[in-house]
């Protein structure tokens, strides 16, 4: 088992240790979508929806989650985040809405914030969904995954598309 970082020698999960990596910058980028209908498209893009700005709380809980990842994901490092981002897109085709959300993440560390970058598009989605189900329960999240990645021993990472 020694062969894999995230288990011990009894063969259980375990954090990495990071103590002799070296610090890099390190960023991140992950996306994620909300599929919604009509109505809620409306609602938000005129800023109607009862619960209040979606765009704005949606972008802050986005941030507030790149900061607490290590809290739900258990085998992520608490990171010092320099940066986080969170941007929103409408794609617009027929009788189709769907919003695209990118969430940027940037440290100096010893460890990548590819996890941090996506919990933030995840929670971002996750709170659209939130302030709008009382409009609509049938909105679609996703899909969600990471962009790209810079630093690191892995070097950089872009999503072909």
């Amino acid at each position: 088992m020694s062969d894999f970082t995230h288990f011990n020698e009894q063969g259980r999960a375990k954090m990495v240790d990071i103590a002799e990596k070296g610090e890099t910058n390190r960023t991140a980028s992950a996306r994620s979508s909300v599929e919604v209908n009509e109505a809620i498209y409306h609602k938000i893009t005129r800023n109607e929806m009862e619960k209040g700005d979606v765009l704005s709380v949606a972008q802050v809980a986005g941030i507030m989650a790149a900061k607490r990842t290590p809290d739900i994901v258990p085998m992520c490092h608490p990171l010092q985040l320099k940066g986080v981002d969170i941007s929103f897109e409408w794609e617009v085709e027929a009788a189709s809405y769907k919003l695209h959300i990118e969430a940027s993440v940037k440290t100096k560390g010893s460890t990548g914030v590819e996890m941090e970058a996506l919990t933030a598009a995840s929670a971002a989605g996750l709170t659209v969904y939130d302030m709008c189900k009382a409009v609509d329960k049938g909105m679609v999240i996703g899909p969600t995954y990471l962009a790209e990645k810079t630093g690191g021993k892995s070097g950089d990472f872009t999503r072909e598309t």
